[in-house]
């Protein structure tokens, strides 16, 4: 097969003419191998009948409404007994898929020249099963391939025999196309040479289904959860945040628990938001536990906006899906809940990133059962690359670790994608069980990613990168882990035909689904409880009424205030005008008081100078009298002296 690619196109229509032709031949082989164990059957059953055996014959389907015992294929057909006689690589398959427990059928092996072997067309080996351990399903599997080499049917294959064994099945039906998993399959000449060639017991068998929608945006009953319930960082992912909004969004949601807001719906959570960015009550309670930048809280409001746009508020509210309610049987079989999305392109991120809040909840509430028996429910993850286009490093953490550690509930999961490298190598490395479908190589990173998806197998005989390639639609690689827990031989295989139908339900049986549904009365009708837009509504209008009295307070004591400062202003200009008067008084009486002391000294000093004038008065009367007593005695005197010198 080495050189495939270098073929000049003539000669690759060639060997595609020759290789139709081939399986043409292959089919009408088939179908005479068919008919002649139509006829082998048809004469044991005669033999048995003659007998008068009641037991029903190999390969009859059970009776309507039971359910396929352990080891039986999806329609109820019993596993053939006999063991193919087979050699070479074919013999190691052989004995590496023999699990002493129940398995899920998957195929039927097709053998594929090993290196050492010349070329040669593959070809079915009749009887060689190939299997899923069903005790083993919690180690989770892949299911990858390129578009439209049969990953949707594979999942179909694997839902079916799962629901047969009793184990509830959760699944997306992106395409639309599972609802034919409620009507049994209708047998053909194609699909009797298929089951002729490879051996694979087919019956037809219809499977019990409920229909989900994802917020009700589509047909089924609808399905929500809560802000709070999803959680900041599966919330984060929803809106496309960064790690530094990522943060801010888990404060917002701390403090609203921490306040006992229910974030019940994205209204809730705008409004928490709105209330710490846009109130100062808000804003002291935010920068109280760290605070984030109004360019943040901007870029949150508008991811919360956009979401609402585009229906994504649809799917937040309540009542909230309880898992429990999808973890049901049907007389013995496991519930197949098929939930559509009416637009992946557009709402893939919440779509994947709900599935992944379905697998925390379930994590939350099933009990530790560590590797049972089979699967307590298992868990299909389709178009997986959604899930982690664009993860941050928070939010793969929480999916590694959700994969890693669900195993011990019983849970198993199973991520469809259409390469292994969509998956991270953390969470693939998780993943215990392989259904690889073809993978082309047309251009440089489709041959890289080629190598990559070979170096995830166990070595073997066959050269993969020459085997995916090659592979048709239907046909697939398998390496599972066998009852030990190693991985089984890597083993191409015809893909086992569904038992239901291939395609969409006719519209009757969506109809009775969806009348006949037990979720319906409990989730068709939204019920909008109380929660933190109401509460801080209820706040807002408290702290404007408290803001108002304390307005009006506030103006009422200004009132008085100024009331006051009016009278003490006028008390002033009374003391003022008084302080006036009685200065000018008081200046009055000092100017009167100087006026009477001026004039008292004007009297007094008159009084003196008449007192002076009076004594100079007197003193030249004094001063004359004394003169004259003094010139009269002096004249005596001199008389005296005169007289007496006369005298002598």
């Amino acid at each position: 097969m080495a050189g495939t690619y270098d073929v000049p196109m003539t000669d690759a229509a060639d060997i595609a003419l020759l290789k139709a032709q081939a399986a043409q031949a292959a089919a009408d082989a088939a179908q005479a191998r068919a008919a002649a164990a139509q006829a082998a059957l048809d004469a044991a059953l005669a033999a048995q009948a003659s007998q008068g055996s009641q037991a029903p014959a190999d390969g009859q389907a059970p009776a309507d409404g039971q359910a396929p015992a352990d080891g039986q294929a999806p329609g109820g057909a019993t596993e053939p007994e006999a063991v193919p006689v087979v050699e070479g690589y074919a013999a190691v398959v052989r004995d590496g898929y023999s699990f002493t427990g129940p398995s899920l059928p998957v195929g039927t092996y097709l053998s594929f020249p090993t290196e050492q072997e010349a070329p040669r067309e593959p070809s079915a080996v009749s009887g060689l099963r190939v299997g899923l351990p069903l005790g083993l399903l919690n180690r989770h599997a892949l299911v990858a391939g390129a578009t439209g080499t049969g990953k949707t049917r594979t999942l179909q294959l694997l839902a079916e025999g799962l629901s047969a064994a009793g184990v509830p099945v959760f699944l997306s039906d992106v395409k639309g196309d599972l609802t034919g998993l409620a009507e049994p399959g209708t047998a053909s000449d194609r699909l009797t040479a298929r089951t002729a060639a490879t051996g694979q017991p087919w019956s037809p068998a219809a499977f019990p289904v409920e229909l989900l929608s994802l917020g009700g945006g589509g047909l089924g009953t609808p399905v929500r959860t809560t802000v709070s319930e999803l959680g900041p960082v599966l919330l984060s992912r929803v809106l496309g945040l960064n790690d530094t909004q990522t943060s801010a969004l888990q404060l917002i949601v701390h403090w609203a628990d921490s306040q006992g807001l229910a974030l019940l719906d994205l209204a809730d959570l705008r409004a928490v938001v709105d209330y710490l960015t846009g109130t100062e009550a808000g804003k002291e309670e935010l920068r109280s536990i760290g605070g984030i930048s109004p360019a943040t809280a901007g870029v949150i409001l508008r991811e919360i906006a956009a979401l609402s746009a585009a229906g994504g508020d649809r799917f937040f509210g309540e009542p909230a899906l309880d898992v429990a309610d999808l973890m049901r049987t049907v007389d013995g079989r496991g519930l197949i809940n098929a939930l559509e999305l009416e637009d992946i392109q557009s709402q893939g991120t919440l779509f994947s990133t709900f599935l992944m809040w379905l697998l925390g909840e379930l994590f939350e509430s099933l009990p530790e059962v560590g590797d049972p028996e089979r699967p307590t429910m298992v868990f299909f993850f389709d178009e997986a690359h959604l899930l982690f286009a664009d993860a941050s490093k928070a939010f793969l953490e929480a999916v590694t670790r959700t994969v890693r550690l669900i195993r011990s509930k019983g849970v198993g999961i199973v991520f469809i994608t259409q390469s292994p490298t969509d998956v991270p190598d953390v969470v693939l490395a998780q993943l215990g069980s392989r259904v690889q479908h073809a993978l082309r190589a047309h251009t440089p990173a489709d041959a890289a990613n080629l190598r990559k998806a070979v170096s995830t197998f166990p070595t073997s005989p066959l050269d993969l990168t020459e085997v995916l390639p090659a592979l048709g639609t239907g046909q697939a690689v398998v390496s599972v882990l066998d009852d030990k827990g190693r991985p089984t031989p890597v083993a191409p295989v015809v893909v086992d035909a569904p038992a239901s139908v291939m395609g969409p339900a006719q519209p009757g049986t969506i109809s009775s689904l969806l009348a006949g549904s037990q979720l319906a009365p409990r989730y068709a009708t939204t019920v909008d409880n109380e929660s933190a837009a109401e509460l801080l509504a209820l706040r807002i209008e408290g702290q404007a009424a408290a803001a108002a009295a304390a307005r009006a307070e506030e103006e009422a004591r200004a009132a008085a205030d100024k009331a006051a400062q009016a009278q003490a202003k006028e008390r002033a200009q009374a003391q003022a005008a008084a302080d006036k008067a009685a200065q000018k008084a008081a200046a009055a009486r000092q100017r009167e008081v100087e006026r009477l002391a001026r004039q008292a000294e004007k009297e007094a000093e008159r009084e003196r100078r008449e007192r002076q004038k009076a004594a100079e008065r007197r003193q030249r009367e004094i001063d004359k009298t004394i003169g004259a007593v003094g010139r009269q005695v002096t004249r005596e005197i001199t008389r005296s002296i005169l007289g007496n010198i006369l005298r002598r």
